[in-house]
């Protein structure tokens, strides 16, 4: 295998599966993905890890997949998290610089944007993503970017993701004992964001929602700026058990059920429509109403979508999101779920496929499924650019501080200065005797030598 150091890694640990994304962007910006591998989770519970071994395989599985599939090997991660331990606050920032004339550099907003992360939690949390919602510089508000600008003072608000640390250390704990290492730990909602949503829409104002296996996460933008986040401890496992209780079947047969016949909306299902479940063991096959099916899911989706709702009017923005809501994860194939969405909510909805920034994909990467997968790919380059961006103001400051000290020094040497050792009025006196004693004797010598020039003469 070749190693590339071009490519990024994205690891979504679900509780369905474990999916591990290799992607490479190429000369006109859009995310290849290279290669592709999935494992069963059996050890992760509503998206936080229960039991370690089960998990740490399934990784070494899905990556190992990825391996081979890309040519590549594969050193680090950008792992996704999610669970009913995450909540979000907004926090206010300020920095006092010490110049108001010098340009306020990207290592000041890092500076500022770092500082958050040493706000004090509650017991056994801690602070997993800073997210900066907007910049004011000496009270002028409603800068995006303030790099390049001058002020003495610097305030953001930020939009602060915590987690429990006890769920942080156990995703840490399963990428190492399998090999890899942590490039970072993204917000599973935030990932998908990036994979299915526009600019546009962001501006605009949407919702996203995220129904995956064990959780359905939200996210609300307006004016490309994160406004909330929430995560809802229900999700695509829950409507499986309340059909292998409501039909009596085991889970398996519920879950292929669900992903075959199952619909959203009772109502467009024909009465007559019948599906036969073979018996177990040789017992006699069992017969289930496809309208029946649909009556159990509603009931459920219904539910976790008032939730989304309450959390959508709570935040503040319901009559702000023009764009309304987008659907995506696996939740998002079910039929008619947009409908439902429709139906419950009033706002405009629509399904999300990862395919924004994807240069192409088989149909397998574009599903919905893989919404988180192709994010986290995308939120790591992210975090490169920004580290690379980092590097270069750095490199450049202290290149600068280099070109200073070596034109200094030059200056110096061609500069030297010059040294009076006396510059009183009687050193200057004495230098006009001393000069006019060195004529004096000049015109004795020249007279002595013609007087002995005529006295020779004489004699001659």
């Amino acid at each position: 295998m070749a190693q590339n150091e071009e490519f990024v890694v994205g690891l979504d640990i679900g509780t369905t599966k474990i999916a591990a994304l290799v992607g490479k962007k190429n000369e006109f910006g859009k995310l290849e993905i290279l290669g592709m591998g999935k494992a069963p989770s059996p050890g992760v519970n509503r998206g936080v890890v229960t039991h370690i071994t089960p998990t740490v395989e399934a990784i070494r599985e899905a990556v190992k997949q990825a391996e081979e599939r890309a040519g590549v090997v594969i050193r680090e991660v950008n792992v996704g998290i999610a669970g009913q331990h995450i909540r979000s606050v907004q926090h206010h920032g300020t920095k006092i610089r010490d110049s108001f004339e010098e340009e306020i550099k990207r290592a000041d907003v890092e500076a500022l944007r770092e500082e958050m992360f040493k706000l004090i939690m509650q017991p056994g949390e801690k602070i997993i993503e800073v997210i900066p919602q907007e910049y004011i510089v000496d009270n002028e508000v409603g800068i995006t970017d303030p790099v390049g600008m001058s002020g003495s003072r610097l305030e953001a608000k930020f939009h602060i993701i915590i987690a429990q640390i006890a769920a942080v250390n156990n995703i840490r704990k399963c990428i190492e004992k399998a090999g890899l290492e942590v490039l970072g730990i993204t917000l599973e909602p935030l990932a998908s964001v990036e994979a299915v949503i526009h600019e546009e829409e962001k501006e605009a104002g949407i919702a996203l929602v995220d129904i995956g296996g064990g959780t359905t996460d939200l996210a609300i933008f307006q004016d490309n700026i994160i406004r909330h986040s929430a995560v809802i401890p229900f999700g695509g496992n829950i409507v499986s058990e309340d059909i292998r209780e409501g039909c009596s079947i085991i889970r398996r047969q519920a879950e292929q059920l669900k992903l075959k016949f199952g619909s959203a909306l009772a109502s467009e299902n024909l009465d007559n429509e019948i599906v036969s479940i073979p018996g177990i063991r040789g017992r006699e096959a069992k017969e289930i109403s496809v309208k029946n099916l649909a009556y159990i899911i509603e009931a459920r989706m219904s539910e976790i979508i008032e939730q989304v709702y309450y959390e959508i009017k709570n935040s503040g923005f319901e009559n702000k999101l023009i764009a309304g809501i987008v659907v995506t994860g696996g939740g998002a194939q079910l039929r008619h779920i947009s409908q439902l969405f429709e139906f419950i909510t009033g706002m405009e909805t629509r399904i999300g496929y990862p395919t924004e920034h994807l240069a192409s994909g088989t149909e397998e990467i574009t599903s919905p499924t893989f919404a988180t997968g192709v994010g986290l790919v995308l939120c790591a380059y992210k975090m490169k650019e920004r580290q690379d961006k980092l590097d270069k103001e750095a490199r450049g400051e202290k290149a600068h501080i280099i070109l200073n000290e070596k034109s200094q020094k030059k200056t110096e040497e061609i500069v030297q200065p010059v040294v009076v050792e006396d510059e009183t009025p009687e050193a200057e006196a004495e230098i006009e005797i001393k000069s006019e004693k060195s004529r004096g004797s000049f015109i004795e010598r020249l007279t002595n030598g013609v007087k002995k020039i005529l006295e020779e003469d004489d004699e001659n």
